[in-house]
Order: C-alpha cells, then structure tokens, then sequence
C-alpha cells in the first residue's frame, strides 16, 4: 500500500491518503476504518433529471463523497463466488478451475454524506466501494491515530510487503492453492476432479482422471504464481505422500516438456510437507513442521505460530505463566510481568471507543517495558485459533497465581476503604470538636 500523503495533529486527529494495491491492503484499510471515522473515496451516482417540459432522464456521475461512517464490509479475494470466512476460504469446481482469474477483495464502507455536492443531499445515506489501485482519504478524531493505527499504516506501506509463499494442499482430487502475507492466508483456489478408484484391470480411467486432476492444478498454479515469479520466497507443498508427490513429479515434468525456465527455477524453493490429509486446514499443520517453521521464522506470521504453540503448551506445562482473558492478561500487565502479549486484530475493531482505548494501552504498556506485542491478524489461522480463546493471551516472565492476585487485590481494596472510612471519621471528630 502506498502512503500519499499524512497530516496527523498533536491530539492524534487528522488525515491520511491511501492507496491500496493488493487484497492484503484491503485488509489493512478494514481495520484501520471505524465508525465515526471520515472516508473521502471517488464514487458512482445514479442522478435523475426533469427537462421543462416534464420528462425525465437517468444517468451516472462520477463525483468525490465524503461520508461519516457507519458500517463495514470487508470479503477476502474469491474465485467462482462469494468468499467463505477465513478459516474456509473459498470454494471452485474442477469446472471453473481452469476459467479465469480471482475476484479481488471487497470493501464496502456505508454511511451519512458530510460534504455539500450538487449530486448529494447532506445527510444521505451512500456506500463507497474502495478499490485496489484507487487512493482514498481517511480522516480521524482527536486520538483516533493511535500507535496501533499508526504502526498499521508504516507496516502495510513499507518496502517489501506482500505475498512471499505460496502454498498448496493437495490430496487425491482435491486441491487448494494458498497465497500466504504477513497478514492474510488467502485460497486463491480450489479445485475437485473425481478419480475413480484403482481396480484390477481397469487402471486406465484412474490415470486418465488422475492427469486430468494434475493438468487443472497445474494451470491453475502456473496462472496464481505468475505475478510472483521474482519475490517468491518458497512454495510448499503438503499432503498426504503418495497425492503430494505424483502431482510434483507432474509439476516439474510438464515444465521439462513445455521448457518453462521460471517454474523449473522453482525446484529450490520447494518445501514437502507431509500432512493427514489434502484439505486446506492441513495448511496450519504445515506451517507447524519444523523445516518450514525454520525457513519462514523471520516472517511475521510464522513468528505468531511459533509463539501460540508456546502458549498452548505452556497452558498445559506451566500454567502460572500463561495466562488469557482480557482481565487477567491486564492484571498481569500491571505487575508488569509480561514478557510476550498475543492479542487479535478483532479486538481493536471494537465499536466501543474505551475497549478499543482499553487493548491499545495494554500494547503500549508491554512495549514500553520492553516486552513484545504481536498483533494476530483473524485472517491467519492463527488469528483464529486466537479469537476462540478470547482473542488476547500472554506468556508471563515469571509465574504468577492469579488466584493469589485476585486475593491480593481484595485485600488492597480493603485496606482502602479502612483508610477512607478512618479519615473521615477523623475529619468528623475534629469538626465536631470545633463546633
């Protein structure tokens, strides 16, 4: 995503103009977008006209909204229809395998027009669809450019963003290409090809459907990876053995065959992954196996699985030292016993503005004692597993009992309210000795 320009005040109020480029941007502007936020996009306009004698007259307007908004709608990248949630992804024949490309992503953003134009009253209610490669400004409040907010805009503008690994899940028949980021695991496609089984003396329809199968995931994986021919990083290829390995015997030999020197060069970014099966949730089993985990253990993503497998067996080892739940987790924070906080996206889309304020300053506060803050995004697996175990968990530095916590701070409430019911009583005597 590019940065055009950012005008941020002292009270965190102001504006920026974006450009979103690709489906990841999309994500990102999603949740930098709030309600009560000011978007300033190009839009489309139906305007209707009455001539002087009465007729009337229909026709488009491009013109420049801008609206207060209300709602958002954000639907990752799809092929052959509407996307699924993030877990899911989306879904394709073997059919429409071969036909053409992805859907981009989509985000709509509806709410009340704030700007005067000939077209629009003020206070009507529109939609705006941003796009890829169309800029927008997006204006906030005094504190609304918050260090969360703000880290979102450098991340996605830096130098280098974007999808490095490829991946796909293959069984027998079955099939999903993946583009992975740093903040979106996106299936570009699926594909499904009936094999019949292998029988004795009729082994000819199972090949023949079998190199059909290869020859639709093939293109289709030739189509996906070839605008990331230069910055791939790797290409992982999981499944259960024998359906991973034919299909890459298939891969590299029909480029041998069609001399395809790009793909050929991809031999040395192949990773093999062995997974219990050719489904696209076999994918986060995958991304767990130890050469892959070693390859991509600078990336941002593979950082945060890393990190919530050491909560999940910490949970179960030493539980005083992990601990979940947005009370808890800030009570640690307090004592200043977090050394690494893993906390969902979700939560700062929150509508209401305190729990929004409230998870920032959890961040903040682990930051500034030298802690670490990872950010989940839900369009990760990852991110998902997060959100059903409340969306925010921390590794602790030392063990803490938060039952012992809990007392501790009973008994401080208490020591409180002694002191205040003793000084008024003190306060009361000596005006009663005045009077």
């Amino acid at each position: 995503m590019k940065l055009i320009r950012k005008s941020i005040e002292r009270d965190l109020s102001g504006w920026v103009t974006l450009l979103p480029e690709e489906d990841e941007d999309l994500w990102h502007c999603y949740n930098l977008i709030q309600e009560g936020d000011e978007v300033r996009a190009p839009a489309i306009r139906r305007v209707q006209t009455t001539s002087s004698t009465g007729s009337t007259d229909s026709h488009r307007v491009r013109l420049n909204l801008t609206l207060e908004v209300t709602k958002t709608f954000f639907s990752p990248s799809a092929t052959g229809g509407p996307s699924d949630s993030p877990a899911n992804g989306s879904t394709s024949s073997a059919g429409a395998a071969a036909s053409g490309p992805p859907q981009g992503a989509q985000l709509q953003i509806s709410g009340r027009v704030t700007s005067e134009n000939v077209h629009v009253k003020l206070g009507a209610y529109h939609t705006l669809d941003l796009e890829a490669n169309r800029e927008f400004k997006l204006g906030k409040g005094p504190g609304g450019w918050d260090s969360v907010n703000v880290g979102r805009v450098e991340e996605a503008s830096a130098e280098g963003a974007g999808a490095e690994v490829a991946a796909v899940v293959v069984g027998e028949g079955t099939a999903a290409i993946c583009l992975l980021t740093n903040h979106m695991t996106v299936v570009r496609q699926r594909i499904e090809s009936p094999i019949p089984r292998k029988r004795k003396g009729m082994s000819s329809a199972h090949e023949k459907a079998t190199e059909k199968f290869h020859s639709l995931l093939t293109s289709a994986l030739h189509r996906h990876l070839a605008p990331l021919l230069s910055t791939l990083r790797a290409l992982i290829i999981a499944g259960p053995g024998f359906a991973r390995e034919a299909f890459l015997e298939y891969f590299f030999a029909d480029a041998v065959h069609t001399a395809n020197k790009p793909v050929l060069g991809l031999r040395s970014k192949v990773m093999k992954v062995n997974t219990g099966s050719g489904h696209v949730h076999s994918l986060v089993e995958a991304l767990r196996a130890p050469e892959v985990a070693n390859q991509l253990k600078d990336t941002k993503f593979a950082r945060e699985g890393i990190m919530l497998d050491k909560f999940n067996k910490m949970l179960n080892s030493d539980e005083l030292r992990a601990w979940y739940g947005p009370d808890h987790v800030e009570k640690a924070i307090e004592r200043g016993a977090v050394g690494t906080l893993l906390i969902s996206d979700t939560l700062f889309r929150s509508h209401d503005v305190a729990q929004r304020k409230r998870f920032v300053s959890m961040v903040e506060d682990v930051r500034d004692r030298g802690g670490e803050a990872l950010i989940f995004s839900a369009m990760h697996e990852t991110g998902h597993q997060l959100d059903q175990l409340t969306g925010i968990a921390a590794i602790l530095t030392y063990p803490l009992d938060i039952e012992t916590v809990e007392m501790e701070e009973r008994v401080e409430k208490e020591d409180r309210e002694r002191e205040q019911r003793e000084r008024e009583e003190a306060d009361g005597n000596g005006n009663g000795r005045a009077g």
